[in-house]
């Protein structure tokens, strides 16, 4: 059995690239508005991905990141808030069990809880992120 980060190194080079090209493409997206909205710099609302309307109708019909289907419509701006502050904290604690496993992985005994789950993995997790990194 392969830890997650030895499945990462096991993943083609290129198959890594599509990943991050359709992470940037995303990105792009929203930094854009989608062509319609404001940037959140000029008076648009932090957080509020924007549709994917112009490109459904124009490119490639496509799901809306947020709420495909349209059930939070008709939900009370009171529920949208508090699901707003879960959905928040929910990201918040997934990076904190991230960290936490990579951390185990990394160094073993390091995070006790995870010590009969956690898989050692002997390469670097931060390689991207040291000095000496390279993609060529």
């Amino acid at each position: 059995d392969l830890s997650p980060e030895a499945q990462w190194d096991a993943i083609p080079e290129a198959a890594k690239w599509q990943i991050f090209t359709v992470i940037a493409a995303l990105e792009i997206w929203d930094e854009c508005g989608g062509g319609a909205a404001d940037h959140y710099m000029r008076g648009g609302k932090p957080g509020n991905y924007p549709s994917f309307a112009g490109f459904r109708d124009n490119v490639h019909w496509v799901l809306d990141l947020y709420d495909p289907f349209g059930l939070s419509k008709k939900m009370s701006q009171e529920t949208k808030d508090k699901r707003l502050v879960m959905e928040v904290n929910n990201g918040r604690l997934a990076m904190i069990g991230i960290f936490g496993f990579m951390a185990a992985d990394a160094v073993p005994g390091s995070v006790p809880a995870l010590n009969n789950i956690a898989t050692a993995y002997d390469g670097d997790i931060m390689a991207p992120f040291a000095a000496n990194f390279h993609l060529f």
